[in-house]
C-alpha cells in the first residue's frame, strides 16, 4: 500500500500539541534553560536587540520583535545578513542581543554573521532545534526548542515551537506571568482537531492567487501562511501587513482574489476593523481566522479558540492555516511532504 500524500505534515501538525506540552515541562521551574537564559539577558541589560533568521524562522523573528517591542520597550531589528557576510561590515555590537533562529541551525549565512556578531561585541544566543548544530556553536548560548525530529520539508511542528519558546524567554526576561501558556497545548489540540479546514480547502483549491492579511502580533501568521501556500500548493499568495494592504495593494482586491485574514481579539483584532469594511466593499472572499464573534461578516471561517491572549494566539493560529496547506495542496494532486526544489537545510551565504 502506497504512503498517503502529505502523510508527515500531518502527522507533525498533529504532533504539536504534544511538543507544547514538553516545551512548557522542560521551561517549567527556576533552574531551567529558559529561566537562567532570562535572568542572564537582564543582569546584561542589552541596549537593543537584533535577531537573524530565514524563511520560516525569519516569520518567528518576527514575532519575536513584536514580544520585545511591545513587552520591553527596547529597539528590535531583523537584520540584512549579507551586511556581514556578503559585504564584510564591521559594526560595534557592544552591548547588543544577537539573536539567531533556525530549525536546522545549518545555514551558513546565519552560522557566519552570528559568528561576526559575536566578534563585533554582541551576545549571541541561537534558538534552534539541533544543539550540535554549527549555529549552536557558533552563539555564546543556545536555546533547544524541543520540538523533536521534523521530517516534512516545510516547517510545521518546529515553528510552533519557536513561537512558544520565544514567548516564553521574552516574558521570563520582563518577569511576566507565565501561566497564561499552560493553556497552549489545549487551544492547539482543539485547533488541530477544527472540522472546517476541509471545507475551505475545497472552496479554494483551484484559485492561484491569494492575499493573506493581519495587524501586530498576528501578522508573521500571515506571512507563514503565504509561505506555506506557495511552498506546498504553488499558488501566488501574498502577505501584508492590513495597514499597507490600505495603502496601495487593496486595488488589486476583487471577488476573484480571496483574502485570509488573521483577526484576533485584542487591539490588533481592533485595528483590523477598518480593513475588514474595506475587503467587505470590494466584494471580496474573505476567510477569517478568529474567535468566533469576531469579523462575524466573513464570507467562511476558519475558528479558533476563543480567550486567548493576542500575544500568545500566534503559536495557535498558524495552526488551521497548515492544515488549509496541506488539504489544498493533496487536493490539487501535489505532495506537501516533498515541496519541489526545496531542501530541508537552505544553505544561503
Amino acid at each position: 500500500m502506497s504512503t498517503p500524500r502529505g502523510h508527515l505534515v500531518r502527522s507533525e501538525i498533529a504532533e504539536q500539541p504534544a511538543v507544547a506540552e514538553g516545551i512548557l515541562t522542560t521551561a517549567a521551574g527556576a533552574g531551567s534553560e529558559v529561566t537562567r537564559l532570562a535572568g542572564l539577558i537582564r543582569d546584561a541589560a542589552p541596549r537593543a536587540v537584533l535577531l537573524t533568521a530565514r524563511g520560516t524562522s525569519d516569520h518567528a523573528a518576527l514575532y519575536a520583535k513584536y514580544l520585545v517591542e511591545v513587552g520591553l520597550g527596547l529597539p528590535c531589528g531583523l537584520t540584512s545578513t549579507s551586511t556581514l557576510t556578503v559585504y564584510g561590515a564591521t559594526p560595534d555590537l557592544t552591548g547588543v542581543l544577537w539573536i539567531s533562529i533556525s530549525q536546522s541551525g545549518g545555514s551558513p549565512d546565519l552560522v557566519e554573521s552570528t559568528a561576526a556578531a559575536r566578534r563585533a561585541g554582541a551576545i549571541t544566543l541561537a534558538v534552534t532545534n539541533n544543539p550540535a548544530s554549527p549555529l549552536a556553536a557558533a552563539a555564546e548560548h543556545h536555546l533547544d526548542v524541543h520540538a523533536g525530529p521534523e521530517l516534512a520539508v516545510a516547517a510545521t511542528k518546529s515553528y510552533t515551537a519557536q513561537l512558544l519558546t520565544l514567548w516564553l524567554l521574552v516574558t521570563s526576561w520582563r518577569g511576566g506571568d507565565l501561566a497564561p501558556a499552560g493553556a497552549v497545548p489545549g487551544w492547539l489540540a482543539r485547533a488541530v482537531d477544527a472540522g472546517d479546514v476541509v471545507e475551505v480547502a475545497t472552496r479554494y483549491r483551484f484559485v492561484d492567487r491569494l492575499v493573506l492579511t493581519a495587524r501586530g502580533y498576528s501578522y508573521p501568521t500571515a506571512r507563514e501562511a503565504a509561505l506555506k501556500l506557495m511552498e506546498t500548493s504553488y499558488l501566488s499568495a501574498q502577505a501584508f501587513s492590513a495597514a499597507d494592504l490600505m495603502h496601495g495593494p487593496l486595488a488589486m482586491v476583487d471577488a476573484d482574489r480571496p483574502v485570509i485574514a488573521v483577526v484576533p481579539q485584542g487591539r490588533g483584532g481592533e485595528a483590523m476593523a477598518p480593513v475588514l469594511a474595506a475587503l467587505a466593499e470590494r466584494g471580496a472572499d474573505v476567510c477569517a481566522v478568529a474567535p468566533g464573534g469576531v469579523a462575524p461578516d466573513a464570507t467562511v471561517r476558519l475558528d479558533l479558540p476563543a480567550g486567548m491572549p493576542e500575544d500568545l494566539a500566534p503559536v495557535v493560529q498558524i495552526v488551521p492555516l497548515q492544515r488549509l496547506a496541506l488539504e489544498m495542496a493533496v487536493a490539487r494532486g501535489l505532495d506537501p511532504d516533498a515541496p519541489r526544489g526545496l531542501r530541508k537545510v537552505t544553505e544561503t551565504r
